[in-house]
Protein backbone atom coordinates (compact mmCIF):
# COMPACT_ATOMS: atom_id res chain seq x y z
CA UNK A 1 0.00 0.00 0.00
CA UNK A 2 1.37 3.59 -0.89
CA UNK A 3 1.62 6.20 1.56
CA UNK A 4 1.39 9.71 1.29
CA UNK A 5 2.84 12.57 2.76
CA UNK A 6 0.74 15.38 3.93
CA UNK A 7 0.43 18.10 1.39
CA UNK A 8 2.42 21.54 2.68
CA UNK A 9 0.50 24.13 3.57
CA UNK A 10 2.84 26.47 1.70
CA UNK A 11 2.98 24.51 -1.46
CA UNK A 12 -1.28 24.92 -1.86
CA UNK A 13 -1.15 28.54 -1.12
CA UNK A 14 1.40 28.80 -3.82
CA UNK A 15 -0.65 27.06 -6.45
CA UNK A 16 -3.46 28.57 -5.67
CA UNK A 17 -1.79 32.12 -6.16
CA UNK A 18 -0.34 30.66 -9.47
CA UNK A 19 -3.95 29.89 -10.78
CA UNK A 20 -4.98 33.33 -9.45
CA UNK A 21 -2.40 35.02 -11.56
CA UNK A 22 -3.25 33.11 -14.75
CA UNK A 23 -6.74 33.72 -14.48
CA UNK A 24 -6.80 37.28 -13.62
CA UNK A 25 -4.66 40.08 -14.30
CA UNK A 26 -2.97 43.48 -14.22
CA UNK A 27 -1.66 45.86 -16.74
CA UNK A 28 1.80 47.22 -16.10
CA UNK A 29 -0.18 50.47 -16.21
CA UNK A 30 -2.20 49.59 -13.31
CA UNK A 31 0.63 47.90 -11.35
CA UNK A 32 2.06 51.00 -11.40
CA UNK A 33 -0.67 53.17 -10.20
CA UNK A 34 -0.84 50.14 -7.24
CA UNK A 35 2.61 50.80 -6.25
CA UNK A 36 2.31 55.12 -6.91
CA UNK A 37 -0.78 55.16 -4.66
CA UNK A 38 0.41 52.67 -1.86
CA UNK A 39 3.74 54.69 -1.69
CA UNK A 40 2.02 57.92 -2.03
CA UNK A 41 -0.06 57.99 0.71
CA UNK A 42 1.44 57.00 3.64
CA UNK A 43 2.31 60.27 4.69
CA UNK A 44 -1.19 61.50 3.59
CA UNK A 45 -3.24 64.35 5.45
CA UNK A 46 -6.43 63.26 4.24
CA UNK A 47 -7.97 60.17 3.44
CA UNK A 48 -7.34 58.52 -0.21
CA UNK A 49 -9.49 55.88 -1.75
CA UNK A 50 -9.09 54.39 -5.23
CA UNK A 51 -11.87 51.72 -6.75
CA UNK A 52 -11.25 48.70 -8.72
CA UNK A 53 -12.95 46.86 -10.88
CA UNK A 54 -13.13 43.21 -12.63
CA UNK A 55 -13.58 43.28 -16.40
CA UNK A 56 -15.94 40.14 -16.86
CA UNK A 57 -14.77 39.81 -19.94
CA UNK A 58 -11.02 39.87 -20.52
CA UNK A 59 -10.97 39.45 -16.18
CA UNK A 60 -8.06 42.71 -15.51
CA UNK A 61 -8.32 43.88 -12.67
CA UNK A 62 -8.42 47.97 -13.23
CA UNK A 63 -9.28 51.22 -11.42
CA UNK A 64 -12.77 52.26 -12.41
CA UNK A 65 -11.50 55.48 -12.72
CA UNK A 66 -8.55 57.91 -12.59
CA UNK A 67 -10.13 59.33 -9.55
CA UNK A 68 -8.26 59.05 -6.12
CA UNK A 69 -11.06 60.04 -3.26
CA UNK A 70 -9.97 62.62 -0.38
CA UNK A 71 -13.50 62.40 1.01
CA UNK A 72 -15.38 58.71 2.10
CA UNK A 73 -18.37 59.89 1.88
CA UNK A 74 -18.16 61.17 -2.10
CA UNK A 75 -16.12 57.38 -2.68
CA UNK A 76 -19.43 55.62 -0.78
CA UNK A 77 -21.62 57.52 -3.01
CA UNK A 78 -19.59 56.10 -6.33
CA UNK A 79 -20.11 52.35 -5.40
CA UNK A 80 -22.46 50.50 -7.26
CA UNK A 81 -25.76 48.71 -5.78
CA UNK A 82 -25.55 45.72 -6.83
CA UNK A 83 -22.10 45.13 -8.04
CA UNK A 84 -18.63 44.38 -5.75
CA UNK A 85 -15.20 46.15 -5.81
CA UNK A 86 -12.02 46.29 -4.08
CA UNK A 87 -11.47 49.90 -3.00
CA UNK A 88 -7.94 51.21 -1.18
CA UNK A 89 -7.92 52.77 1.38
CA UNK A 90 -5.18 55.06 3.13
CA UNK A 91 -7.09 56.66 6.13
CA UNK A 92 -5.12 58.88 8.45
CA UNK A 93 -5.92 58.37 12.45
CA UNK A 94 -5.24 59.67 15.46
CA UNK A 95 -5.45 56.65 17.94
CA UNK A 96 -5.89 56.70 21.64
CA UNK A 97 -2.28 57.38 22.18
CA UNK A 98 -2.27 60.52 20.50
CA UNK A 99 0.06 58.93 17.84
CA UNK A 100 -0.84 59.49 14.15
CA UNK A 101 -1.20 56.41 12.04
CA UNK A 102 -2.04 55.93 8.27
CA UNK A 103 -3.58 52.39 7.83
CA UNK A 104 -3.30 51.20 3.75
CA UNK A 105 -6.05 48.59 3.80
CA UNK A 106 -8.71 47.19 1.20
CA UNK A 107 -12.04 47.16 1.39
CA UNK A 108 -13.83 44.28 0.38
CA UNK A 109 -17.46 45.57 -1.26
CA UNK A 110 -19.71 42.93 -1.96
CA UNK A 111 -23.39 43.64 -1.97
CA UNK A 112 -25.66 41.20 -0.80
CA UNK A 113 -27.60 42.05 -3.90
CA UNK A 114 -25.02 40.76 -5.94
CA UNK A 115 -25.37 37.64 -8.21
CA UNK A 116 -23.48 33.89 -7.52
CA UNK A 117 -21.51 34.66 -10.54
CA UNK A 118 -19.81 37.82 -9.93
CA UNK A 119 -19.32 36.64 -6.31
CA UNK A 120 -17.52 34.15 -7.10
CA UNK A 121 -15.68 36.17 -9.64
CA UNK A 122 -14.86 38.80 -6.82
CA UNK A 123 -13.88 36.01 -3.95
CA UNK A 124 -11.38 34.14 -6.61
CA UNK A 125 -9.36 37.34 -7.40
CA UNK A 126 -9.45 38.98 -3.52
CA UNK A 127 -6.48 37.08 -2.10
CA UNK A 128 -4.46 38.47 -5.39
CA UNK A 129 -5.54 42.04 -5.17
CA UNK A 130 -4.63 42.11 -1.56
CA UNK A 131 -0.80 40.85 -2.82
CA UNK A 132 -0.65 42.57 -5.84
CA UNK A 133 -1.44 45.89 -3.75
CA UNK A 134 0.70 44.78 -0.76
CA UNK A 135 -2.32 45.56 1.69
CA UNK A 136 -2.08 44.00 5.14
CA UNK A 137 -5.93 44.05 6.07
CA UNK A 138 -9.00 43.19 4.14
CA UNK A 139 -12.20 44.53 5.55
CA UNK A 140 -15.00 43.21 4.26
CA UNK A 141 -18.12 45.26 3.73
CA UNK A 142 -21.58 44.90 1.75
CA UNK A 143 -23.09 48.53 1.83
CA UNK A 144 -21.88 52.20 1.38
CA UNK A 145 -23.43 52.64 4.86
CA UNK A 146 -20.91 50.49 6.52
CA UNK A 147 -18.27 53.47 5.50
CA UNK A 148 -20.06 55.28 8.27
CA UNK A 149 -17.86 54.16 10.72
CA UNK A 150 -14.61 53.06 9.07
CA UNK A 151 -12.89 54.86 11.15
CA UNK A 152 -14.12 52.62 14.18
CA UNK A 153 -13.51 49.52 12.35
CA UNK A 154 -10.14 50.54 11.51
CA UNK A 155 -8.41 51.63 15.18
CA UNK A 156 -9.67 47.94 15.86
CA UNK A 157 -7.16 46.53 13.85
Amino acid sequence: MASFAPLDCNFVLIFAQASESRLYTFSTETKTKLRKFRLGTSRAKDPQAVIYEIDKKTLEIRPVDDEVYSDVASMADELPDHAPRFVLLSYPLTLDSGRLSVPYVMLYYLPITCNSEVKMLYAGAKELMRNTAEVNKIIEIDSAEDLDDIEDKLKES
